[in-house]
C-alpha cells in the first residue's frame, strides 16, 4: 500500500493529501530504502528519457553526425520550448538531413510562457518542435538515420528503433516483463516496478557494471545533462535548478506524479509515484528524500527550499499556507525508518 507523503495546509488546516511510494536502490539491485509499495507498477513516462538516448549514442551517432553536449540534453528532455530548445532540436534535424516534418511527437503549446507569448504575438502556430518530447523524437531520428531504419513510423512498437530501445530498457532496468503503453508523444512507454525504475538510474549513473558501449553512452549522457541542465527542462523548473544546484544528482522528471533520479558515486538511483499525479507534490518529496539520506548540504537545500516547502498564496499575493513532505523512509535491510 502506498503511504501519505505530502501534507497541503491552509494555515492550521490540512486541506489536502497526497499518496504515493518511493524506492531508494543501489546500482547492486538491494533495496536501500522505501516508502509504501517499492514494487509498485506504473508507466515510466518522461523519466525514461535519458535510457532511451542510450542506444543512439551508442551506436557512434554523435560522433558521425557531429551532435554537441547541448544537443545531447535536449535529446532526453522535456522541454519548455524556449529558443535554447527549438535551435537544439532544429541543429539535430539538420545535421541528419531531415526537417521538422519527420517528427511525430504531435502538436501542443510549449510550456514556457515566453515562448508561447512570442508565438501568440506573432499570430504563429506550434509545431511539432514545440513538442516537450521534439528532442527525444530526434534523438530516435538520429538512430535511425545511422542504422539506416526506415524514417517512417519510427515511433511504433514494431520498429526497429523502438525494438533497439525496448532492449535497452530491458537491461539497463533489469527488468524482463516491461508493459508496454503509449506515451504522450505517440511512441511506446514502459510499465515496470519503482524499483526498477531506481535501479535504472542507479546504473545510468554509476555505469561500471554496464557493458563497455552502454557505459561510455551512459557517461556521455549524464554529462551532457550536467553541463546543461537548462537544456534537459528549462527556465524555473525543478530539472534544471536541482542539477545546476548540485552536481550530484541527475533528475528526470515524469509524467502523471513521477519522478527518478540518480545519485553521482554513491550508486543510488531513486524512483517516486505520486498516486494522484499530483506535480505539486513531486518537487517536496524528492528534495525531503535527498535531505534525509545526506545528499544535500544546508546550502543546497537552502538554495532549494522553495521547491522543498512551497509556500501557497491566494490571489491577493498572500502568504495562506506550504505544501510539506511529512514522511518516514524505511530502511529494507535493518528495518529502521529515517
Amino acid at each position: 500500500m502506498s503511504e501519505a507523503l505530502v501534507k497541503v495546509y491552509r494555515n492550521e488546516l490540512v486541506e489536502s493529501i497526497h499518496r504515493g511510494s518511493v524506492a531508494v536502490v543501489n546500482k547492486n539491485g538491494d533495496l536501500l530504502y522505501y516508502v509504501g509499495d517499492p514494487y509498485y507498477v506504473t508507466y515510466m513516462r518522461s523519466s525514461a528519457k535519458p535510457l532511451q538516448a542510450i542506444p543512439a549514442v551508442e551506436s557512434g551517432a554523435l560522433e558521425k553526425y557531429r551532435i554537441n553536449e547541448r544537443e545531447l540534453a535536449t535529446i532526453v528532455a522535456s522541454h519548455s520550448g524556449e529558443d535554447i530548445h527549438i535551435e537544439a532540436v532544429s541543429s539535430i534535424l539538420n545535421k541528419i538531413g531531415l526537417d521538422e516534418t519527420y517528427l511525430k511527437c504531435g502538436i501542443h503549446m510549449p510550456y514556457s510562457k515566453g515562448a508561447m507569448k512570442k508565438l501568440i504575438l506573432k499570430r504563429e502556430e506550434p509545431t511539432p518542435i514545440y513538442n516537450n518530447c521534439s528532442g527525444k523524437h530526434s534523438g530516435m531520428l538520429l538512430l535511425a538515420k545511422m542504422k539506416s531504419y526506415p524514417l517512417e513510423k519510427y515511433y511504433e512498437r514494431e520498429h526497429p528503433v523502438q525494438k533497439e530501445i525496448l532492449k535497452t530498457m530491458k537491461y539497463t532496468t533489469k527488468c524482463e516483463k516491461i508493459k508496454i503503453g503509449i506515451d504522450g508523444c505517440g511512441v511506446p512507454v514502459f510499465g515496470m516496478p519503482l524499483y526498477n525504475m531506481a535501479l535504472g538510474f542507479a546504473r545510468l549513473t554509476n555505469p561500471e557494471d554496464l557493458e563497455r558501449t552502454k557505459r561510455e553512452a551512459a557517461e556521455k549522457i549524464v554529462h551532457a545533462m550536467q553541463s546543461y541542465p537548462e537544456n534537459v527542462a528549462g527556465t524555473k523548473r525543478f530539472d534544471t535548478d536541482l542539477m545546476k544546484t548540485t552536481k550530484k544528482v541527475i533528475g528526470k522528471n515524469g509524467a502523471e506524479g513521477v519522478y527518478c533520479l540518480g545519485v553521482l558515486n554513491k550508486g543510488i538511483g531513486i524512483a517516486l509515484k505520486i498516486d494522484d499525479g499530483a506535480k505539486r507534490a513531486k518537487t517536496p518529496v524528492i528534495i525531503e528524500i535527498l535531505k534525509k539520506l545526506n545528499i544535500l548540504n544546508g546550502k543546497e537545500l537552502e538554495m532549494l527550499k522553495n521547491y522543498h516547502i512551497p509556500l501557497s498564496k491566494n490571489h491577493q499575493g498572500k502568504i495562506v499556507g506550504k505544501i510539506v513532505p511529512e514522511f518516514d523512509l524505511h530502511s529494507f535491510s535493518e528495518r529502521e525508518t529515517i
